[in-house]
């Protein structure tokens, strides 16, 4: 039976992390006309606990992207400086949506891994009453 609850405690895992990585890749896609924004990326580590390895897995510290900021000509927008420039998004939308494609994909796989699981303890307990 652990190994049944160790394989729902890994697919949670997994779904809160892919979770966690969707809403950052959704932020990114909210702020990507806001001037200035940097793009926030998402890492994943492994859970530990007490010096030992759990197998499960957590987002890491979300790190913003240190790629260059573009320079976009509009004169007549309030933060442009004199030159008629102002710094832009490092957002690109095709890379997020990407990123939130595969998350959504990836938490669907660990959603049927947990009903995959649920149906064979359910499977087990009615072979056991019988």
């Amino acid at each position: 039976m652990s190994d049944l609850l160790n394989s729902v405690k890994s697919a949670m895992s997994g779904m809160q992390a892919q979770a966690n990585r969707l809403r950052h890749s959704s932020e990114n896609i909210a702020n990507a006309d806001t001037p200035g924004y940097r793009r926030k990326i998402v890492s994943f580590e492994e859970s530990i606990e007490g010096g030992r390895r759990t197998g499960l897995v957590k987002t890491g510290p979300v790190k913003l992207d240190r790629a260059e900021l573009p320079k976009v000509y509009d004169p007549s927008h309030p933060m442009a400086g004199e030159d008629g420039y102002f710094e832009g998004s490092n957002v690109d939308l095709v890379i997020e949506i990407a990123d939130a494609r595969e998350a959504q994909r990836s938490y669907e796989a660990n959603l049927k891994i947990f009903e995959q699981t649920r149906q064979m303890s359910r499977n087990l307990l009615d072979l056991l009453r019988k």
